[in-house]
């Protein structure tokens, strides 16, 4: 801790401004805390710098005087990956007037934002030259692109389009020294030694700071079909899925699996919201078909698939969106799942990922183990089924297990987690590891891997002032 930090924070105040060195506990406060409130940390300050070059400025000044520095985006983290630890001589450095489109390439499909750009913005500008950015999760009206980054986000495209390291063709980024690394290079090929976006994309903001980013677009599809598919076991979603691949190929671009508590809760959420069909069945998907074709040819391509699976007995029931606004509807359903679980209280999360293969082996297998131990908790489970995606959750449903929640959370992760590395599978899909899941990553991840990824974060930030704390002990 700096014996004097008014200089410091004097020297910061004239790179951006007194009025964006925020000191006082309650400016502080919405930056250090998580939405989820799990996490909540302290800091001597919030610094919001509004370019590149000041970033540049003020992480040279931390250098200078030893201050770790914790980027933040949109904070909307699972795992605390933007709230420092409760060790006051940290700076959170916030993006979020960071928010620029500075170009659209229509010929070359890409754009360049700023890393504090709005994910739902930079869909509407892609939108509005007539072009698809296709990263699309519950958040995206105020997660942030560099957060997305920071995290290598998925959502419910990624059958289709990739995640974010798929999406991404060049950064600009500022390193723990303060230089800057211009990489906005919208190229598909560029076989020029190591691939250093790659390093960046996912390291949470412990190897510097992405201040910029170049990314892919696609030609706006004229037909997207939404339907809401009832389905009684696993075994027969994974069939579905399998059915849906084979027949749609690349225009199948979402299949997301939720359970039926998960849509009743999200009606309570929304009183408004009107659920299509009843919920007397294990399982639903939410299914979207995009294609180039006509309307009706799409509408006749997706009944035919349902129409196919019920003479096999696959699927029960289904609802086909037959405007935008119903599809709409539907995918309102599922973007009200993430927040409609607390309805039930502080719930258990788990972003796992798992071969297609190996989906249904987990869910029952996992079921049955943490039901013989709790009977009374809820599972709740949502995800991508297409990418192997789950997000597998678990709410007390009685009040003296709920009285338990922290302490059973190790427990619970810890049969999901072994269930899921006997699978092959990953403890992280999507929300990385931040706070969280620090303890727990060096007992999943090989000695080599740790290895490995400790002499990347040695040679670029010895001295560990990006976001300590985070993803490496």
């Amino acid at each position: 801790m700096l014996k004097d930090p008014k200089i410091f924070l004097e020297k910061c105040a004239s790179i951006i401004g007194g009025g964006y060195v925020f000191s006082s506990p309650l400016d502080m406060e919405p930056f250090l805390v998580d939405w989820n409130k799990r996490f909540r940390g302290s800091a001597l300050a919030v610094l919001r710098p509004a370019n590149t070059s000041e970033v540049s400025r003020l992480v040279s000044l931390c250098a200078e005087y030893q201050i770790p520095i914790v980027p933040q985006g949109g904070n909307t983290s699972f795992c605390g990956g933007g709230i420092p630890s409760q060790d006051v001589s940290s700076v959170v450095m916030s993006l979020n007037r960071m928010n620029q489109i500075r170009e659209i390439d229509s010929e070359n499909n890409t754009i360049t934002v700023d890393a504090g750009a709005i994910l739902k913005n930079v869909q509407l500008a892609a939108h509005a030259r007539d072009r698809l950015f296709p990263l699309s999760l519950a958040a995206e009206g105020s997660c942030t692109i560099g957060g997305n980054l920071a995290t290598n986000a998925g959502g419910v495209h990624v059958l289709r389009y990739g995640n974010m390291r798929e999406l991404t063709l060049g950064l600009e980024v500022v390193t723990p020294t303060g230089e800057v690394w211009n990489g906005l290079r919208g190229l598909r090929k560029d076989n020029t030694g190591y691939s250093l976006k790659d390093l960046y994309i996912g390291s949470e903001g412990t190897l510097g700071i992405i201040t910029r980013a170049t990314l892919k677009l696609f030609p706006l599809k004229s037909v997207q079909i939404t339907s809401l598919i009832k389905v009684a076991h696993i075994e027969q979603v994974i069939q579905l899925f399998e059915i849906a691949r084979a027949e749609l190929d690349s225009s199948l671009t979402a299949f997301e699996l939720i359970c039926p508590k998960l849509i009743e809760l999200a009606g309570i959420a929304n009183p408004k919201l009107s659920i299509p069909m009843r919920l007397d069945s294990d399982w639903f998907v939410l299914l979207e078909y995009s294609g180039s074709e006509s309307w009706s040819r799409g509408q006749e391509l997706v009944e035919a698939l349902i129409a196919t699976c019920i003479e096999r007995g696959l699927v029960s029931d289904a609802v086909i969106a037959k405007s935008i606004s119903q599809a709409k509807h539907l995918w309102e359903i599922r973007e009200l799942v993430p927040e409609a679980q607390a309805e039930l209280g502080p719930n258990i999360k788990h972003d796992i990922s798992l071969p297609i293969s190996e989906l249904v082996s987990f869910i029952k297998i996992a079921e049955t183990q943490l039901k013989s131990l709790w009977p009374d908790i809820e599972i709740l489970v949502f995800g991508h089924v297409g990418d192997g995606n789950l997000h597998y959750n678990i709410a007390a449903s009685t009040r003296e297990l709920s009285s338990q929640h922290e302490t059973r959370r190790t427990q619970v992760s810890e049969i999901v987690h072994d269930l899921v590395y006997l699978r092959n599978g990953s403890m992280s899909a999507e929300h990385g590891i931040g706070q969280a899941k620090l303890e727990e990553l060096p007992r999943r991840k090989s000695q080599v891997e740790m290895a490995l990824m400790k002499s990347i974060k040695l040679a670029l930030d010895p001295r560990n002032l990006m976001n300590p704390g985070k993803v490496l002990i």
